[in-house]
């Protein structure tokens, strides 16, 4: 991103945040033997929310010999100077091009970010072929859910790691490395990373089909190579886990410590691919979460710790986990969530625990309307489990609730899509059994079946069908006076197309992204109508995908192997057709479904009267007293491109990194106290920042700068520090004026010394901005204090109104010629005299 940071082009884009790199806990390593890119194709704020990446950027760099480096999809403003400046897509971490790194690692997440991935490659200048690149080029690989059927991508990587990623990602590395040294062909290292446990080569296998367009034989090429088995980490406890991640600038989907307590789930839902291909069921100790989530908290900032499971509720020791958090951090206003509990592991101990703090939302998912179905699914929750859960959070304060259901699962009725909207009625009655009320939000998803799953033969309702249940209950909702979600239709017809296809997909993805798609998840983006021009380019009928499959047909994942057994999941299948329910094997009945060998690959479980050792961390009680201190700071060089928000963001994390004894505000949902005296432009530098913070009393403010200057990243650091009164009045009352400096773009300044002496025999200059649809209205000569040019160079002190507005006054120039302006805050004059001239900005 070197070019667009020299050349201010990210002022033009939403949000140069994205782009920026710099961020705290980013590792930059200048010279590496081998340079691996973790490659997110959706948005910086998505990709920066996925543990997973996460985990992998912390195992890699930890190797002293290789850089792992990020790079995330540009949204299409971003794309668009991408493509217009002839600048390649490159990392955030050094800019280095992505067609001259090594390795190139995709998270296939989600179906509907393929184009996503076709479209990194292009703007990087890669190939979108695998069989088209060569030596010169990175190898390609990638992993994620989506991997345990990567056929659709099939043409345009090198290799998928199929399975938990944190060991085989350093032997790739390694494997690499050696074949670099020797400068081999592509060939020998493609047959030398098919030897590592759950590297699957797609170039090793071809496939035939036949006049049906069904899979007539998925042919191995290489001997012994025949099927790849998921790798499986054995034992959480024994891998890494990142305590100091990279902290975002900006907002992200899950901004907060995003603690793993277990990995699989064996509860059985027969339609959730993700309770398949991650089992066993391996939790982590209470000790090292404690741990880890100790170090991570003083290392980001985050006031929110969210415990990650398929299924936290089943976490075996949760309960004394969530009572040692609370005794820990509550005094610290750090809240605890549990994204992933399940209805009816809910008790009254763990809703007094996560309530201390502030309550982070609750997300409740019955999946299906009746018990019939929802037994066909072995969901295994009754609605009396679900009411009563409903009623316990509603009683413990809360007042919405949300509801996640799915239309189309397997032998669904109109009478089952009617039990959503009268479940969901009765979950609201709960609320109002409570005596205060509560909302109740419904999600529904359409079903989609997913491979490795008992439901990988069923279809797919058809697009049809999914409108006329969205209808139907969005009528039914109404009536009850409930708030109602959905998924597109068109979004769920392409992900059953692209979840269950086969490598002629391939073929379609290449002609969508030539007309335009990428963004698919993303609905303004998406456009169903290019994607049907695509399948008719290709003579593909996508329907094709979403039909029954046959028990005996081969599918195109044969030979990539779960773990699970496919003879059980057809017994789950015939158990669906029947409504018989198979247990959770944690209750000490193994359900045969053939993942563990008891040996290294099985169970791990914390027993529930396990305790978590370890003192208190944090110092017992807040004292009464209070100080207030005001500092002044700057934000230069890359640290411009950020946001008023953002900025309020930094410095929440860099408290909560320096440990700084920040009071907070009352109320629902407290906030730190702390002020800004102005909200600065996103590309002004400043070395005249100022804001006022509220502290236990006796931190004291020298130790304050000190404090914040250790944690805040390069371009902000606090230059003055000291106490006032309490009761001062703010900043913003107190300002009565700013200092700029203004230089312009080449051959903008024409006689400005000439054009200044103009402006100030004004008597007045009237001035409209609109924001917003209001119009604000005021007089730029009459705010005006001084204002000097020399050459090309206009320098002012102004009371109100932003710089730009008063060099277009005094040039009479456009707003898009000042574009390329530099601008710089030199001082803030207070009534008190506060504001300093600033040593070096002049």
């Amino acid at each position: 991103m070197g070019d667009f940071l020299q050349n201010d082009y990210l002022l033009s884009v939403e949000k140069p945040a994205r782009y920026m790199g710099g961020e705290m806990g980013a590792i930059v390593k200048e010279r590496a033997d081998v340079r691996f890119v973790l490659a997110f194709p959706d948005v910086y704020e998505v990709g920066m929310s996925h543990l997973g990446f996460r985990i992998l950027y912390a195992i890699l760099n930890e190797i002293d010999w290789l850089a792992a480096e990020r790079v995330y999809a540009p949204w299409p403003d971003m794309e668009a100077l991408h493509r217009s400046n002839g600048i390649s897509l490159a990392t955030l971490e050094s800019s280095v091009p992505l067609s001259r790194v090594d390795i190139l690692g995709f998270t296939l997440q989600y179906e509907l970010s393929y184009t996503n991935i076709l479209n990194m490659l292009e703007l990087a200048g890669i190939p979108l072929l695998a069989s088209e690149r060569g030596e010169g080029f990175p190898l390609v690989i990638g992993g994620g859910p989506c991997a345990c059927n990567p056929e659709p991508l099939a043409d345009f990587f090198d290799a998928f790691l199929l399975g938990d990623g944190e060991e085989a990602v350093t032997e790739i590395a390694v494997v690499y490395r050696e074949w670099k040294r020797v400068k081999s062909t592509k060939e020998e290292l493609l047959e030398r990373l098919a030897k590592i446990d759950g590297v699957y080569i797609p170039s090793f296998f071809s496939v035939d089909y036949d006049a049906s367009g069904r899979i007539e034989t998925l042919r191995p090429l290489k001997p012994g190579y025949v099927k790849v088995r998921r790798r499986i980490a054995a034992d959480l406890n024994g891998i890494d886990y990142p305590g100091a991640p990279v902290v975002p600038f900006l907002k992200t989907v899950h901004d907060r410590v995003s603690m793993e307590v277990a990995r699989g789930c064996t509860r059985g839902c027969r339609f959730c691919q993700a309770g398949y291909i991650y089992r066993p069921v391996r939790e982590r100790t209470p000790e090292q979460i404690l741990a880890k989530i100790e170090e991570t908290l003083r290392n980001t900032g985050y006031d929110e710790v969210s415990l990650l499971s398929l299924s936290t509720g089943d976490y075996g020791c949760l309960t004394p986990l969530l009572k040692e958090l609370m005794e820990r951090y509550a005094k610290e206003r750090i809240a605890v969530s549990l994204p992933s509990l399940r209805v009816g592991s809910l008790t009254p101990e763990i809703v007094e625990e996560i309530k201390k703090v502030r309550k982070t939302g609750f997300t409740l998912a019955p999946e299906a309307g009746s018990e019939r179905l929802r037994q066909v699914i072995n969901k295994g929750i009754t609605e009396t489990d679900l009411l009563n859960t409903a009623f316990e959070v509603y009683s413990a304060g809360w007042r919405l609730i949300k509801l996640y259901f799915m239309i189309g699962l397997p032998t669904e009725t109109m009478d089952d899509v009617l039990g959503i909207a009268e479940l969901a009625k009765q979950v609201k009655f709960q609320g109002k059994r409570t005596g205060a009320g509560g909302e109740v939000n419904v999600a529904v998803s359409s079903f989609v079946p997913k491979p490795h799953t008992p439901f990988q033969w069923e279809p797919q309702i058809s697009y049809e069908e999914i409108l006329e249940k969205q209808q139907f209950l969005r009528l039914e909702l109404k009536k009850r006076k409930l708030n109602f979600k959905w998924q597109d239709a068109p979004l769920s017809v392409m992900e059953g197309v692209f979840a269950r296809g086969d490598r002629r997909l391939g073929r379609v993805l290449i002609e969508a992204r030539r007309l335009g798609c990428r963004f698919d998840g993303w609905g303004e983006h998406f456009s169903f109508s290019r994607w049907q021009q695509a399948f008719a380019a290709t003579a593909i009928d996508p329907l094709f995908y979403h039909r029954r499959r046959d028990l005996e047909e081969v599918l195109p994942w044969d030979h990539l192997e779960s773990g699970v057994s496919r003879e059980f999941l057809r017994s789950e299948l015939e158990k669906s057709a029947v409504s018989s329910y198979t247990p959770d094997c944690r209750s000490g009945v193994c359900s045969g479904c053939g993942v563990c060998d008891f040996e290294m690959i099985r169970m791990r479980l914390n027993g529930a009267e396990e305790t978590c050792g370890g003192a208190p961390v944090t110092e017992s009680g807040q004292p009464v007293e209070a100080e207030r201190i005001r500092l002044r700071f700057q934000k230069i060089g890359r640290m411009r491109f950020l946001s008023h928000l953002e900025m309020l963001n930094l410095f929440i994390r860099a408290i909560g990194r320096a440990r700084v004894p920040i009071r907070y505000s009352q109320g629902f949902h407290p906030h730190p106290k702390f002020s800004f005296a102005t909200a600065l432009s996103v590309g002004v530098e400043s070395w005249a920042e100022y804001m006022d913070m509220e502290l236990n009393a006796g931190f004291g403010a020298e130790r304050l700068k000190e404090a914040l200057n250790q944690v805040l990243p390069e371009g902000v650091r606090v230059l003055e520090s000291h106490a006032i009164m309490l009761n001062s009045e703010s900043l913003s009352v107190i300002m009565e004026s700013v200092r700029y400096r203004v230089i312009l773009p080449p051959g903008a300044g024409q006689d400005l010394p000439g054009q200044v002496e103009r402006f100030l025999a004004l008597d007045t200059y009237p001035h409209r901005r609109e924001k917003k649809g209001k119009v604000v209205a005021f007089d730029l000569r009459h705010e005006t204090v001084s204002l000097t040019a020399s050459a090309d160079c206009l320098e002012m002190e102004v009371r109100r109104g932003k710089p730009l507005e008063f060099v277009a006054a005094v040039t009479g120039l456009p707003a898009d010629a000042l574009a390329g302006a530099k601008i710089e805050k030199l001082e803030v004059n207070f009534r008190s005299g506060e504001g300093r001239t600033v040593a070096g900005a002049d």
